[in-house]
């Protein structure tokens, strides 16, 4: 399956908990003032990638404890990033996902994403609300939500950072 790629970065120790395999999808609506990755915000930027090429460099690093979809917008690349999520939890590696979308709105479509996530955070980039001090994320009104506690509460649980 094609996917739109702006990079990866095959050992990441920012985008999530542990050894990340960080894949940084291309396309985003939002165009957030202040946003650490503008390049990003192109839908017709970047490279295409076939996701078995991803899935065969994701695996190859015993040290990566998971992937982490950032963006750019993954919600907006939804089946390749399904894919890419499925592929990781076959490997044993946990998913995180970020997302401009809170938890709330995203799609219908989206549920596949959301139930081979692990971790999701979510809402946009908010540059008054911006934290250095924050642990993977960059505005405070971003949430570290745990999905699979969520999905099975029916109710926001975030992680605690």
């Amino acid at each position: 399956m094609k996917i739109r790629i702006a990079g990866i970065v095959p050992e990441s120790f920012v985008d999530g908990e542990g050894v990340r395999f960080a894949i940084f999808m291309q396309g985003c609506l939002r165009n957030c003032p202040g946003c650490h990755n503008p390049a990003t915000h192109d839908l017709n930027g970047g490279k295409i990638f076939d996701t078995e090429e991803i899935i065969s460099a994701m695996k190859k690093n015993p040290l990566v404890s998971g992937i982490t979809l950032s963006g750019g917008e993954p919600f907006l690349q939804i089946p390749p990033a399904v894919e890419l999520a499925k592929a990781a939890k076959n490997f044993g590696l946990d998913v995180w996902c970020y997302t401009g979308f809170k938890f709330e709105e995203i799609p219908s479509e989206g549920e596949e994403l959301l139930k081979n996530t692990d971790v999701l955070v979510d809402g946009e980039y908010i540059e008054d609300l911006r934290d250095l001090d924050l642990n993977f994320r960059g505005s405070k009104n971003q949430r570290v939500i745990d999905v699979k506690k969520t999905l099975s509460n029916k109710k926001i649980i975030l992680r605690d950072y």
